[in-house]
């Protein structure tokens, strides 16, 4: 509970429009991305500063008030719902690009940023930040990093975490820490940028990061491939791999999502098959022509019904929008739209496939999977109703077996979403028990009250494994 005396210390650090108590507020802040998943924080902060942040985090320490940070709230994890109460922390504020520094190629930016209209500016400056989220329209760089978020340029080029350089960030207590720096080179101690990178919101509020930049790509060419075998995709992102070849970006749309993306973006996808994958190649103009070519040949000979290579690049920003548009698309066709994410090794990427549509079969439920064929991360989509518990559970069983399968082939619950709540009764499938006790400590020894985003990461009970066998 806020008190009225605690309500008026926080009133007097950010000012009092800034500290809200008021429904709309609570409610608004309730819930994210996360479908299905709803709780009521007690108040709702919008900081400005690093110094108002230590001072927030002074007096929640003090009182152990749950914080959970935010930004968007396009979570898909139930990572920034309030499951404790407490005050949810809004970094909207905090939205500045405090500066560009052309000589070192960095930017230090304030973690409200919004990540496409990060992209955006920096490129206007003739440089280049490849993380690309799907959801970089609205996502902001605080939560990009919160998440370690991917994209679909990750294959080529990383993910967040190989463009954090340095972080300033503030611990529960409410003292500032600063790591890393504009920096190539750096092992003093151990290495705090990359721990909070990915860290959810449990660790730390982060308040300032610089990221690298690099050039940009001198041209680019996209291409589609379809198939009627969907080994013959899977065998074909393979191979493109092993030839030495690494795609900006390999996405791949299974039947289901073909066929909801065309009716979607009306960009005349035949429907008839298996799979399609979209390839898109960048750098110096000779090595994109040679590498689009070898792509195009490894396609013919992995029996690929149509290939088609996008003439401009309009027609290329037309195919890169339709997969950037799957889940909108799934999402117009029932009232509830669930997308997971699990990551498997490239080479299993058929097998993950096909054995998601047998779980969907078995348990009777719809499952569409794109994703980002290149690096094996596979988003498995459920459309269902929330108000029907019965098939509601159906889809919940499924996507155990789904989680199951991926670890059974090598892989991961999670490849850039994140555990927070929904994830963590899985998170002993992966990383083992001891692996979740040396995460604790690492927890207690930033967080010792758990009063940073308290509930995620850490289930109370891990679920129990199925015991599954597939030939």
């Amino acid at each position: 509970m806020i008190t009225e005396s605690m309500s008026k210390q926080l009133k007097a650090i950010v000012g009092d429009k800034y500290f809200r108590t008021d429904p709309e507020a609570l409610i608004t802040h309730s819930y994210d991305g996360t479908p299905m998943l709803q709780a009521l924080p007690d108040g709702v902060i919008y900081p400005e500063t690093t110094a108002q942040v230590s001072e927030i985090m002074k007096i929640a320490s003090a009182n152990r008030i749950p914080i959970v940070t935010r930004g968007s709230g396009s979570n898909l994890c139930g990572g920034t719902t309030p499951l404790q109460g407490g005050i949810v922390m809004v970094m909207h504020r905090m939205n500045q690009i405090i500066e560009v520094d052309m000589e070192n190629l960095t930017a230090t930016v304030q973690p409200g940023v919004i990540t496409g209209h990060f992209s955006k500016h920096i490129e206007e400056l003739g440089l280049f930040y490849p993380p690309d989220p799907s959801s970089m329209k609205i996502s902001t760089i605080g939560g990009n990093i919160a998440e370690c978020s991917g994209g679909l340029r990750g294959l080529k080029y990383g993910t967040t975490k190989d463009y954090v350089l340095g972080l300033t960030a503030v611990l529960p207590s409410g003292a500032v820490i600063h790591t890393g720096g504009k920096l190539a080179k750096d092992v003093a101690g151990y290495d705090l940028t990359k721990l909070l990178v990915g860290s959810e919101g449990t660790l730390a509020v982060i308040t300032e990061a610089i990221l690298k930049l690099i050039p940009p790509p001198k041209t680019k060419k996209t291409m589609v491939a379809m198939y009627k075998d969907i080994y013959g995709a899977a065998r074909t992102v393979s191979k493109i791999i092993q030839q030495h070849i690494i795609p900006a970006t390999l996405e791949i749309l299974d039947n289901p999502t073909i066929r909801v993306v065309d009716d979607f973006a009306k960009i005349g996808l035949p429907l008839d098959m298996a799979a399609i994958l979209i390839i898109e190649q960048d750098g110096e103009p000779e090595m994109v022509e040679r590498d689009i070519e070898a792509i195009y040949t490894i396609c013919r000979e992995e029996q690929a019904d149509r290939l088609e290579i996008a003439q401009t690049r309009e027609e290329a920003e037309k195919l890169l929008t339709a997969r950037r548009s799957a889940f909108t698309a799934l999402a117009r066709l029932r009232p509830t739209t669930i997308l997971e994410d699990a990551t498997v090794p490239r080479s299993k990427i058929a097998e993950m496939i096909l054995r998601t549509n047998t779980i969907a079969i078995k348990y009777n439920v719809n499952i569409a999977t794109f994703g980002h064929a290149g690096d094996g991360n596979l988003h498995p989509t459920a459309t269902t109703d929330a108000r029907d518990s019965e098939e509601v559970h159906r889809v919940e069983e499924a996507f155990a077996e789904i989680f199951e399968a991926a670890i059974a082939l090598g892989g991961t619950i999670t490849g850039e979403h994140g555990v927070g709540s929904v994830k963590a009764p899985y998170l002993e499938w992966k990383v083992g028990e001891a692996g979740i006790e040396v995460m604790k400590g690492i927890k207690a020894a930033f967080d010792p009250h758990h009063i940073l985003n308290p509930g995620k990461m850490f289930a109370k009970e891990t679920r129990k494994r199925l015991v599954i066998h597939h030939g």
